[in-house]
């Protein structure tokens, strides 16, 4: 039996943040009032700009308490105008998000000044952005408005080092949908470090609206003993509200400055197991998550006497144990999605056989599906399911990320996906007409089908299209349009309209096109041979129609068994 262990490695993470200098650098220029400094001075707030040799530093600073709780959505027809700097992070599946109201008008009330500020350091090789409480919020939002112009519509080989933005004690800035549509990049969300001092009560002006926030980026905690990370947000939002709810801690305001260095003293140090933590009978993520609560926040059983607090160690150890098992479950599939196609390559290599199979038992496996004459049929619809999900949830993956990385994800998988469709939804089609429904391209097909065609014919643009590694390979190949049996099935319901006097021409009209369409798909060797099995659904719809057959090509190529045969071998020359 393998033996699993996980942790939740945040306490060696964060040694790492807060031995690297740059929270002393990046506070001590939030703190400095240096004459050389020239603040620029905007409606409501101003920012300082300082340049160092490839590093550029802007710190933002709110003049008065301005931030009030109130989300407001981007949906919201009075607020479209003020949300047009973040359209670039709307995706087919999320078309809205909210965001604090106070940050986001403060923020366009400065958009003017604020573009001219972008445009003067673009050119900067390193930027770091950042404010301090309510200066985080536009620390935040204006980092976000740099992704665009540095993402998505520049050349890779042009593309400059994306911003950094550290924020202290910030409030919160949008809902779970903003968070999603950053963490869709798994750049852009490692571009936010969020410093955040336990004993810091900011939260609570937003108090009882946080519920309706969503964190996002890496959140660095810390306490006057040591410090933890914590990257998912749910288990970042579990910390948060567990500090609001701490209702014997006052409004005292975080020397982050002293923090921050101290931290930065600390950060060789190796005792990490604090007193009165008993990690006797815990697993190994537990054990990791109480050592973070207990030596980077000061939260154990001994110091909540000592101190009064007014929170549950255990319970809270419990469910940030439960946030990160479900957050490295995620990151798994994430991370390596290679290792889910290597189980999938296997439920192909069944299919194929699957279709060997039924060809030696001189039907295709089309229509051996259809019909369930076998138990081998029953099997290939796990098969079937287990990869049209798989796929399902790979192009979904993929329509999530940004425009650059969705390129080099569909070039990468193109191959596989193409070849999965093929042999896949002939199965969901013929699942489809047995259920006796008709128009599978219209009303049945999966989205994900039609997105790995789109892959398919960009990815053929401007290439050449030869059949004659098509004829080589022929009996080896699985039919080019995934939807050729959707088709056959369309034309056997024709003919049967050709029996109504009303309907005649129409169907007629419609079948003189299918012919079209099969003879031209013969003719570049996009075909399988598999259709001209004796069981086969197009044999059934030929039999039946050739007495009226339109399209003189494909009446002549059909009427001579030695042309399949031939087109089997790859060696027919067509007229």
């Amino acid at each position: 039996m393998t033996l699993t262990q996980s942790f939740s490695s945040g306490i060696v993470q964060a040694p790492f943040l807060t031995s690297s200098g740059l929270l002393p650098k990046t506070w001590g220029f939030i703190s400095s009032r240096d004459e050389g400094i020239v603040p620029h001075v905007g409606n409501g707030l101003f920012w300082r700009v300082y340049k160092e040799l490839d590093l550029t530093l802007v710190v933002f600073e709110v003049k008065h308490d301005y931030l009030q709780p109130e989300l407001v959505s981007s949906s919201d027809p009075k607020e479209k105008n003020n949300f047009l700097h973040f359209e670039f992070l709307y995706t087919k599946k999320i078309q809205d998000f909210s965001v604090n109201k106070s940050a986001v008008s403060l923020f366009i009330d400065n958009l003017e000044k604020l573009d001219e500020l972008r445009s003067k350091i673009a050119s900067s090789p390193r930027l770091i952005v950042t404010g301090h409480g309510l200066g985080g919020p536009i620390a935040s939002l204006f980092t976000l408005s740099q992704f665009d112009s540095n993402d998505d519509k520049k050349n890779p080989s042009e593309k400059k080092k994306p911003p950094l933005c550290i924020t202290f004690g910030s409030p919160l800035v949008g809902d779970k949908k903003l968070q999603e549509a950053i963490s869709r990049s798994s750049t852009w969300s490692a571009c936010f470090l969020h410093v955040f001092s336990y004993k810091d009560q900011v939260l609570k002006r937003l108090h009882p609206h946080t519920s309706a926030y969503m964190p996002f980026g890496t959140y660095l905690f810390c306490s006057d003993v040591n410090s933890t990370c914590f990257e998912y947000p749910e288990s970042a939002l579990g910390l948060l509200m567990s500090s609001i709810n701490d209702q014997n801690q006052g409004f005292q305001p975080v020397d982050y400055g002293k923090l921050v260095e101290d931290l930065y003293r600390k950060a060789i140090c190796k005792d990490f197991i604090p007193q009165g933590v008993d990690l006797t009978h815990s697993n190994s993520l537990h054990a990791s998550i109480c050592l973070q609560l207990g030596a980077a926040l000061g939260l154990t059983p001994d110091m909540q006497k000592l101190q009064h607090l007014n929170i549950d160690i255990n319970a809270l150890a419990t469910k940030l144990e439960g946030l990160e098992n479900k957050f490295m479950n995620q990151k798994k599939v994430k991370f390596d999605p290679s290792k889910k196609l290597n189980v999938m390559k296997i439920d192909m290599a069944k299919l194929e056989w699957y279709k060997k199979h039924s060809k030696s038992q001189g039907i295709g496996y089309y229509d051996s599906f259809k019909n369930r004459i076998s138990t081998f049929d029953q099997d290939a619809i796990l098969w079937q399911k287990n990869l049209r999900h798989y796929w399902s949830d790979m192009v979904e993956e993929a329509e999530m990320k940004p425009q650059t990385e969705a390129a080099a994800f569909r070039t990468r998988w193109l191959f596989a996906g193409t070849n999965c469709r093929r042999m896949v939804e002939p199965l969901d089609i013929a699942e489809y007409y047995r259920n006796g429904l008709s128009d599978y391209e219209a009303n049945g097909r999966s989205r994900h089908y039609v997105v790995l065609e789109q892959w398919l014919q960009e990815d053929k643009k401007g290439k050449s299209d030869s059949n004659s590694t098509n004829r080589r390979n022929v009996e080896l190949i699985l039919t080019f349009d995934s939807c050729f049996w959707a088709k056959v099935e369309e034309a056997l319901l024709l003919c049967q309209q050709l029996e109504s006097f009303k309907e005649k021409e129409e169907a007629k009209r419609k079948l003189l096109e299918f012919e079209d369409y099969v003879y031209g798909s013969l003719k570049k060797y996009e075909v399988s041979p598999e259709i001209f099995l004796k069981g086969s659904s197009y044999m059934t719809w030929w039999n039946k129609y050739k007495g009226i057959a339109g399209n003189p090509g494909l009446a002549s190529f059909m009427s001579n068994p030695n042309h399949c045969a031939q087109y089997t071998e790859g060696a027919y020359v067509f007229p």
